[in-house]
């Protein structure tokens, strides 16, 4: 369930969630699509929240998670020497981990995340 924090906006503590060394970003990566785009943050049936991907990759041999890494690169500004993947290597729900200052990146995300239509 989407719930508003104290900014305003409409996110789960899970879709972006500051730790000592930057920011962990939950994600849904559907491979082989038509482009490369984030859609949009979406609720599993769980309830669990994630923000939903698109890459035209296919999912063999890390090709998959390797467009993922360039496209939040690309999209979110940053290098992708600082985007690394931390779970779900073989799985579509996948947990990256954001290098830098957590506080700055974690506002810089949500500002982010709204421009790109994203968040509420």
């Amino acid at each position: 369930m989407l719930r508003t924090d104290k900014t305003g906006l409409r996110t789960d503590k899970t879709v972006l969630k500051a730790d000592k060394t930057g920011v962990i970003v939950r994600l849904k990566l559907a491979p082989k699509s038509s482009k490369n785009a984030l859609v949009k943050i979406e609720a599993d049936a769980d309830g669990k929240t994630h923000l939903k991907a698109t890459v035209t990759a296919v999912p063999e041999k890390g090709k998959a998670n390797g467009a993922l890494i360039k496209l939040l690169s690309k999209k979110l500004g940053l290098p992708k020497t600082s985007i690394r993947l931390i779970a779900g290597e073989q799985s579509r729900y996948k947990t990256v981990h954001i290098d830098g200052n957590p506080e700055d990146l974690l506002n810089e995300l949500t500002i982010r995340f709204r421009v790109l239509g994203l968040m509420g």
